[in-house]
């Protein structure tokens, strides 16, 4: 991205980490640093509890889904290109869902802290949608005010926070659901 771009380098920084794609992957990252660090790391126990692996592996389970059932055939990526995109949206969506199954204490999810996770969702709209107004760069085409409108752009949002609201209160039933008939262990 940084060798073909069209813009300063400032603004290709900028753009990278304007992806939600991104910036979820950096929190399921750090959510791995923070449970595999030796020590704790105070800096990182907002992402190192079960409520916010929960969150975490909801947003990543959208950042996939979104991917494969919109955005997929919009490019053909070729090379090194090809396998992050793979793992961006494919491979660690599906090792972060399978994490949560396996290891994740279901009984140690607390709803209220997982719910206001959705802060993240609702700021990155937020910051997508206003910086796109005032710089005509918008991440996603679904988002893109400037040639879908408003209407559709709205339509869009609500789609994908229904979708990713019913996916996180599925995985805290599931996660409740696999504790009482004792799958897994505390």
């Amino acid at each position: 991205m940084l060798l073909h771009r069209e813009v300063l380098l400032v603004e290709s920084l900028v753009r990278f980490f304007s992806y939600f794609t991104i910036l979820t992957n950096i929190l399921v990252a750090l959510h791995f640093t923070a449970i595999g660090w030796a020590k704790p790391m105070r800096a990182l126990n907002f992402v190192s509890n079960d409520s916010a692996a929960t969150a975490i592996c909801t947003f990543i389970l959208t950042v996939g889904i979104v991917y494969q059932t919109v955005l997929k055939n919009l490019w053909q990526p070729q090379g090194i290109h090809f396998i992050v995109d793979q793992l961006l949206h494919g491979i660690i969506p599906l090792f972060m869902l399978g994490y949560w199954l396996l290891i994740i204490r279901s009984g140690k999810i607390e709803p209220s802290r997982v719910y206001r996770w959705l802060c993240y969702p609702i700021l990155y709209l937020l910051f997508a949608l206003t910086r796109g107004y005032f710089s005509g760069f918008y991440p996603y085409p679904f988002l893109n005010i400037e040639e879908i409108g408003f209407g559709t752009t709205l339509i869009n949002v609500a789609l994908i926070s229904f979708g990713t609201i019913v996916m996180l209160a599925l995985l805290i039933t599931l996660g409740k659901w696999i504790q009482k008939k004792g799958l897994k262990t505390q």
